[in-house]
């Protein structure tokens, strides 16, 4: 269940960082629909936030959705730095399907999109939060570039984390104590 974030509002419910993050692409927004990449400067951001940011190109070809910039805290939290792949390839979700929705429903609607639902990594024991999608424009119409953004301090390290057997493109389920009874738990993941 996506969510299309049309103001600060919609995220009432939600952690503060994702508010100000929202609040900080909006003030480089100004009145066009999205800011510009060259708009955002990493030094009016807090530090403890830059590592859970993750900058996503799209491009006019096969790949649609390439990582041009990930975050520390990603980067932990998957075991490896995708930068230069594309989403499909080095996908955080169940399917590189599921991953690429975000993607594709913020270079439809041109809108920030909230995926709300925290995730879990059982491979390497982490835990997240929700992940706030905010379009980038260079032409103020479509969209070249996604913000991707989920509170670093959101992530719990879940010690004893079971390993989860690996296919080729994609993660496997496999039942624990731990996460199973909880519904708001989204993905359990490896990467492809």
């Amino acid at each position: 269940m996506l969510v299309t974030i049309r103001d600060i509002e919609s995220l009432e419910s939600y952690g503060t960082n994702l508010r100000r993050i929202y609040a900080y692409w909006r003030t480089k927004r100004g009145d066009r629909s999205m800011p510009r990449r060259v708009d955002l400067d990493p030094t009016e951001i807090p530090p403890r936030l830059l590592p859970g940011i993750t900058l996503v190109d799209v491009v006019p070809d096969p790949r649609r959705y390439v990582y041009r910039l990930v975050g520390t805290m990603e980067v932990e939290v998957r075991g490896y730095d995708p930068t230069g792949k594309s989403v499909g390839e080095a996908y955080f979700g169940e399917s590189a399907g599921d991953a690429t929705e975000c993607y594709d429903r913020v270079v439809e609607t041109r809108m920030p999109v909230l995926d709300p639902l925290p995730f879990l990594e059982r491979r390497r024991g982490y835990r997240g939060a929700e992940s706030l999608f905010l379009p980038l424009s260079n032409d103020g119409f479509a969209v070249n570039m996604i913000m991707v953004f989920f509170a670093p301090d959101a992530i719990v390290k879940v010690t004893n984390s079971p390993c989860c057997a690996e296919s080729a493109h994609g993660a496997k389920r496999r039942s624990t104590p731990n996460f199973d009874n909880n519904p708001s738990m989204r993905y359990a993941v490896t990467f492809g």
